[in-house]
């Protein structure tokens, strides 16, 4: 069976490299044509090429607007890949676009699977990742599941076309929340006299504790390496998905709405390459600000 993989930035690329190493039939494809060697055979030119032949074509992409246009556009994989194929988005996308764009593959005779990622760079390179599967075509999942599960250390499928999507923003919308009010909290300690350890001894003791409490606290906050490797854009680009979820269902959440402005915030004052947890430094500077 051959795979097609659209997609080679930071997560794409160990992706798609462990599938070559696992020994599928892979084409592989990127705007980056730099790539291009360090593929070698493996290289496709354009994403329809990549999908020439193609039973599978998984897309890890920056956005849905962009899975959209590779999949729909001008050359592109939909066309290449015809009745009978599937495509495995595993990109953070928009849960209502994957909707959408799953109605309009199906009218080709095309099956979509949303299936996004959380992992981070070193357990994709390990096909260890946990996939969060939406959709409901069972013989689209089955041939894709060799696929899948050679990505996956836990793969669970949590609902229709769109599932995986929606699960993945609101844990990181959720996440971010967290790891907001957690850095309010031990960073007024600290004004107040707390020594930030011990207050998040407490914290970890008590009705407070969360695994970021727990894990990211200790590891990247109080050491000040503000280094865990999921960049701030990707945060803020999640918890925006979830906030746009919420306004198409017609719901007021005011906490998903804050922690959406907050990482927005965040982003503008930090920049492009600040870290998900360099947000405790934006709350230090915020809370001093009036």
């Amino acid at each position: 069976m051959r795979i097609a993989f659209i997609g080679l930035g930071a997560m794409g690329r160990p992706m798609a490299t462990h599938l070559l190493a696992q020994g599928f039939d892979l084409r592989v494809n990127d705007a980056n044509a730099g790539l291009a060697d360090t593929f070698g055979d493996a290289w496709a030119s354009s994403p329809d090429e990549a999908a020439r032949g193609a039973a599978v074509a998984v897309t890890m992409l920056p956005n849905g607007h962009i899975v959209r246009d590779v999949i729909l556009g001008s050359g592109g994989v939909a066309d290449a890949l015809g009745s009978g194929g599937i495509v495995v988005d595993t990109s953070s996308s928009d849960a209502g676009g994957t909707v959408a764009l799953g109605e309009e593959l199906k009218a080709r005779g095309i099956s979509l699977i949303d299936a996004p990622v959380s992992g981070g760079v070193p357990l994709a390179a390990e096909g260890k990742l946990t996939l969060m599967v939406g959709g409901t075509d069972e013989a689209a999942f089955t041939a894709a599941q060799p696929v899948l599960e050679a990505l996956s250390a836990k793969l669970m499928r949590v609902g229709g076309l769109g599932a995986g999507h929606a699960a993945k923003a609101i844990n990181n919308a959720i996440a971010a929340a967290i790891f907001a009010v957690t850095s309010e909290g031990v960073d007024m300690g600290a004004r107040f006299g707390l020594d930030p350890a011990a207050l998040l001894e407490v914290i970890n003791a008590s009705s407070g504790r969360s695994g970021i409490s727990e894990g990211l606290f200790p590891s990247q906050v109080l050491s000040r390496k503000f280094a865990l490797g999921f960049g701030l854009p990707l945060m803020a680009k999640d918890v925006a998905l979830a906030d746009k979820l919420r306004d198409e269902l017609g719901l007021k959440l005011p906490m998903i709405e804050a922690t959406h402005r907050q990482m927005q915030a965040a982003l503008a004052a930090l920049g492009q390459q600040a870290d998900f947890t360099d947000y405790f430094r934006f709350n230090e500077q915020t809370a001093s600000a009036g």
